[in-house]
């Protein structure tokens, strides 16, 4: 009997930890943008998108992401914006119909703060990004389905990617600045 147990002991020591999957819901996640404009700011956001994300509290070394965003549902709240935006001066989504993140790593975890490394492709070009994250936590709603939430927030220079689309204005300067500054609220439904 003592033998059975110290197997079974051992058998789950060595089994690999597991974290929990959660599917991104839409209806509680916003995938947002600044841009500079002139000596202004405008804000977009894309309307559609898919993914899911992997998530233990304290196992870091488990935590991952995926998603992919509908390129043609950018909305700036501007028809005439968001028509050049999905042409090829900019996304070309005929071309380009989405974009997507793909987690590496997680790093420097402290508290509720931590950086996300993976993966941006936009106009099939990928490159690193890192994303400051915070944890917002787990919660089970009344249905009994639990709940994960985080923010990431991050800065890329859209000419790495392609979008190297410009204006000159007659002072010199540019219509559209180079840094564009993301902010993913993301709520997460935990998948059986």
């Amino acid at each position: 009997m003592n033998k059975l147990l110290v197997a079974t002991l051992a058998v789950l020591w060595a089994a690999p930890a597991r974290s929990a999957t959660y599917a991104i819901d839409p209806d509680h996640t916003s995938v947002m943008f600044t841009v500079r404009h002139l000596v202004g700011h405008v804000t977009g956001q894309f309307d559609k998108f898919t993914g899911s994300f992997d998530y233990e509290p304290g196992n870091p070394q488990l935590w991952k992401a995926s998603a992919t965003i509908d390129a043609s549902s950018v909305d700036t709240r501007v028809a005439a914006r968001d028509k050049h935006l999905r042409s090829d001066d900019f996304f070309d989504v005929g071309k380009y119909p989405v974009l997507s993140f793909v987690s590496t790593k997680v790093t420097a975890v402290k508290g509720d703060h931590a950086k996300l490394l993976g993966k941006l492709t936009i106009l099939d070009t990928a490159k690193p990004i890192a994303l400051d994250l915070e944890i917002g936590g787990l919660q089970k709603d009344a249905n009994g389905i639990e709940h994960a939430a985080f923010t990431a927030k991050g800065r890329i220079n859209r000419k790495d990617f392609g979008l190297t689309w410009n204006d000159t204005i007659e002072t010199g300067g540019v219509l559209v600045g180079d840094d564009v500054d993301i902010t993913i609220e993301v709520e997460g439904l935990r998948q059986k």
